[in-house]
């Protein structure tokens, strides 16, 4: 490597993880005591399909613990859980389950968006980063942040920062000292400094924010 290059371009795997880390620590030598002191950096892969995004698209502004008891529940009601059988299954599931309204709208446009073959999210994941966010910020419901966390973990993209996570902004408060949790704008501009590996950076932080989370706690 030189300068600011690195050969890893997909995370779908612990060994990408860990070539990753490997070549993160090479670029930037500072981060080395914050990555010492975690117990691990969670790969936190999801499956590129319908299924995924609609786990990233209930974590929308709830907790993640709200997230994955709705979840579970909409799963569960709706099997197979894939894009045909969930248009089938109508709203009184996605009520039941405890999606919002606007969540079941999201949702639906998705479902519909994927059964019309208008969008395929697995070789959405193959292309572009720029591309795949102007495609699915197309949808109705998908804002940058629901993007961003499907590139960054069922895409496996190397250098995706979501910025608008209220977890990393934390984080990197942290790292960076800041007398306060910087807003999505500030966040995205200090995370330029770890191109190109900002997807590396992202699960580093994640996992410096559940480990002082878990301190304070105790």
């Amino acid at each position: 490597m030189t300068g600011n290059q690195a050969t890893i371009a997909r995370i779908r795997n612990q060994d990408n993880l860990a070539t990753g880390v490997a070549q993160f620590l090479g670029l930037f030598p500072d981060m080395k005591p914050i990555v010492e002191a975690l117990p691990d950096i969670p790969l936190r892969a999801r499956r590129p399909g319908f299924e995924g995004m609609a786990e990233i698209i209930t974590a929308q502004q709830v907790s993640k613990a709200s997230a994955s008891a709705i979840f579970s529940r909409t799963r569960d009601a709706i099997q197979p859980f894939d894009a045909q059988t969930f248009l089938a299954a109508g709203e009184a599931p996605l009520i039941e389950a405890g999606q919002s309204r606007a969540k079941q709208a999201t949702l639906t446009g998705l479902a519909e968006a994927l059964v019309e073959e208008r969008l395929d999210l697995e070789t959405l994941c193959e292309v572009p980063v720029d591309q795949a966010m102007q495609q699915l910020t197309a949808l109705h419901g998908i804002g940058p942040w629901t993007a961003e966390v499907f590139l960054l973990f069922c895409a496996g993209h190397s250098d995706v920062f979501p910025a608008g996570d209220v977890a990393l902004q934390h984080a990197m408060a942290m790292i960076c000292e800041l007398p306060a949790k910087p807003d999505t704008a500030t966040t995205r501009k200090l995370a330029t400094r770890w191109a190109p590996l900002r997807g590396i950076a992202a699960r580093i932080l994640y996992a410096h924010y559940a480990l002082i989370r878990g301190r304070s706690a105790l």
